[in-house]
């Protein structure tokens, strides 16, 4: 438990509206702080300057078309590169590829080239301007696997399906809009439950994506929000539900009369989709939820600030609001 570096007792976590300048331009951001409960003297911890500064940065991204640093990464797995030969290609400084995976906020002429090569023929032409940097050898075993890399048409239809089309936003906590990601959180609690309803989950992974955010500046699944009268709700949770094959829904009939549908799946989820603090994150909504029901879980639901401001408004929740989660 967190103490006052001031007199070591108790302390508060507080939150507030604030500005921050970064790049020469304004950004607002909720500030999070301790309080220390004797003296009202404010400090932060390394952890919550993170979750402070990340907000900012996932607005200048979001802004500028700056791919985030998992977008990053992939770019460069999808090609099969070394971080050090990619900055080689893309003219960057020897570590420079790297610090952008890592989180380093690429300029924007660097973050609108690293967003373009994406598409393996523009990626294709640095290689070929840079053909005179690498061995023969290695220059035609990069271009064999530039020209393999196909772009999934499906993949673009499959994510509009699910995700509304949507771009990373506040709205939907700036995070990856990943099918397998998605899919693996659904497996996860469908393995620790043992199969989980339709009521239970939606607010399972509202409570996985706004505590995430909450921790970290960033959602996990990707979805996005609204309030209605049992509680939160994904965008389209019909859709998440019925989309993979692997994952069956059972009608459950009780003695009351009332029928339930229940998410059952036989195969277990792929946890190295997933970060550290995205693993603990699942862990810690699972162990905060494993005794509740799927009616209890929605009243607690119900004391959320973000329930009863966004209550039958038709909008979608701002993930700002995960500051002020009440249940964990």
């Amino acid at each position: 438990m967190m103490k006052s570096p001031f007199t070591g007792g108790e302390v508060v976590l507080k939150n507030e509206l604030a500005e921050l300048t970064f790049r020469k331009e304004k950004y607002q951001y909720v500030h999070q702080f301790y309080e220390c409960k004797d003296t009202h003297e404010r400090f932060t911890t390394t952890a919550l300057d993170e979750v402070n500064v990340a907000q900012v940065y996932n607005q200048y991204r979001a802004k500028y078309g700056i791919p985030f640093p998992d977008e990053i990464k992939l770019i460069r797995q999808r090609y099969d590169l070394s971080a050090s030969k990619m900055a080689q290609i893309l003219g960057f400084g020897d570590n420079q590829y790297r610090l952008y995976e890592n989180g380093d906020m690429p300029s924007e002429t660097n973050g609108k080239i690293l967003m373009s090569i994406m598409n393996p023929l523009i990626f294709k032409t640095f290689v070929l301007n840079a053909r005179n940097q690498l061995e023969e050898a290695e220059l035609a075993k990069i271009l064999d696997k530039v020209d393999s890399v196909k772009v999934d048409v499906n993949e673009g239809l499959f994510t509009e399906y699910i995700f509304n089309g949507a771009k990373r936003d506040s709205f939907n906590g700036f995070a990856t809009q990943s099918i397998d990601k998605l899919k693996n959180v659904l497996l996860f609690y469908i393995a620790k439950f043992n199969g989980v309803f339709f009521t239970k989950m939606n607010k399972l992974l509202f409570y996985t994506d706004f505590y995430s955010y909450k921790n970290t500046g960033r959602g996990v699944t990707g979805l996005s929000y609204k309030s209605i009268q049992y509680g939160f709700v994904p965008l389209r949770w019909d859709r998440i539900y019925s989309f993979f094959n692997d994952i069956q829904q059972e009608i459950v009939h009780f003695d009351s009369g009332v029928e339930g549908t229940k998410l059952l799946s036989d195969i277990m989820p792929d946890m190295s989709l997933f970060t550290e603090k995205e693993i603990e994150c699942l862990e810690n909504v699972y162990k905060r939820f494993k005794l509740e029901s799927a009616a209890s879980i929605s009243e607690i639901s119900h004391q959320e600030v973000a329930w009863q401001d966004y209550l039958n408004s038709n909008q979608v929740v701002d993930y700002s609001l995960s500051f002020n989660l009440k249940a964990m």
